[in-house]
């Protein structure tokens, strides 16, 4: 087998195992979440977030957010919310309450179709000020419907 095959043919595994990991949504290993500077929600979830604009401690929430979000979430929607088309992009997830509420149903409850985990229940993993916060950032990078 020449050099240039032997290249191919590693290119085409490691693509065919890039492949893999992208479907296997339900695989991840949350990175943990510093959410020093924000009040402790509790552990019955809000309905609408508190963190929004407005909020004493929002400008903390979005910088949270963004790193938050970057840690655990980019590998499946994209860097900077901004997907590759695979999973949701989340820049157009609904401002406000109704998206909200979208929001926390996904985070809380994950998405599994016919026993396949497509999203984790991230609720698990992180608590709900960071989660809130990842809502906050995900705001600022929104696009109009």
């Amino acid at each position: 087998m020449t050099h240039h095959k032997k290249t191919l043919k590693l290119v085409a595994i490691g693509l065919a195992l890039a492949v893999g990991q992208a479907w296997a949504h339900g695989n991840v290993t949350p990175q943990a979440v510093d959410t020093k500077g924000l009040s402790d929600l509790g552990d019955e979830w809000l309905d609408t977030n508190p963190y929004r604009e407005g909020h004493p401690q929002y400008d903390t929430a979005v910088t949270i957010g963004a790193s938050a979000y970057n840690q655990n979430c980019a590998a499946c929607h994209g860097l900077d919310g901004i997907s590759g088309g695979i999973n949701p992009d989340l820049r157009y997830l609904e401002n406000g309450d109704y998206g909200d509420e979208w929001y926390k149903e996904r985070v809380v409850n994950g998405a599994v179709r016919d026993g396949r985990v497509y999203m984790p229940k991230m609720a698990d993993f992180l608590s709900q000020e960071a989660l809130w916060a990842i809502r906050a950032w995900l705001e600022t990078v929104a696009v109009e419907q």
